[in-house]
């Protein structure tokens, strides 16, 4: 029985994976689509968040199954119950793709002085998303910490793309319209650091059964 259990533990971990490489494809798409103007991209980037739709529901149904035909002890059932906190946050990823993407779609291939931060923002929050669903398959809770601090050079450069974005309008270098759409695009990314960092925060309560002060965090560096 708890061989079986362990397989399917095992299995979970694939599907995991699996739904992170799909939400960093979603981004990443998303973001070529605005950057080069690709509307096959930004087409890619609205069926894969389906894909996530549908990849969440699979999961559901795993950790269900899990919960309900084998008897998972207590390190299982946060494991478990953290999944599916975790795929709730990946599915809001994948609709936040898409958004940029419908964005993208009016003002793609837009030669803007923000887009060197749009890009920044964007490396930075799927390799966290990608970190933070390798720290729970890995149970790497240093690289669950790490993910939690990266969140301040996404909310650095999102900063610094609102100061610039002020200054664009003040200047009249850029429509009101066109700084809107790029501050939403920046704010979703934003969104989607945040999100890894709540995907981090539960691989930590799956390993340790509670969730650290960022002071204690911060002692592992």
């Amino acid at each position: 029985m708890r061989n079986r259990f362990d397989e399917q533990l095992a299995l979970l971990n694939v599907e995991l994976i699996k739904m992170g490489s799909l939400c960093e494809l979603a981004v990443s798409n998303a973001m070529k689509g605005l950057f080069d103007g690709s509307e096959e991209m930004l087409n890619i980037a609205v069926d894969t968040d389906h894909e996530i739709d549908e990849k969440e529901k699979e999961i559901e149904n795993l950790c269900l199954k899990l919960l309900l035909q084998q008897q998972p002890v207590a390190r299982d059932l946060r494991v478990i119950s953290s999944a599916l906190k975790m795929i709730s946050d990946m599915e809001r990823i994948g609709d936040q793709a898409s958004d940029i993407a419908e964005i993208a779609g009016i003002i793609k291939g837009t030669d803007a002085q923000t887009h060197t931060h749009l890009k920044k923002m964007s490396d930075a929050a799927t390799k966290m998303v990608a970190d933070a669903v390798r720290s729970f398959v890995d149970k790497d809770l240093k690289l669950a910490h790490q993910v939690m601090r990266d969140d301040d050079i996404v909310d650095e450069v999102f900063n610094k793309m609102r100061q610039d974005i002020i200054a664009f309008i003040r200047g009249g270098e850029a429509s009101a319209e066109l700084c809107l759409d790029l501050m939403m695009i920046a704010k979703y990314l934003e969104r989607i650091g945040d999100h890894a960092v709540n995907i981090a925060e539960w691989v930590e309560f799956s390993i340790l059964g509670e969730h650290l002060s960022r002071e204690e965090r911060y002692a592992d560096k």
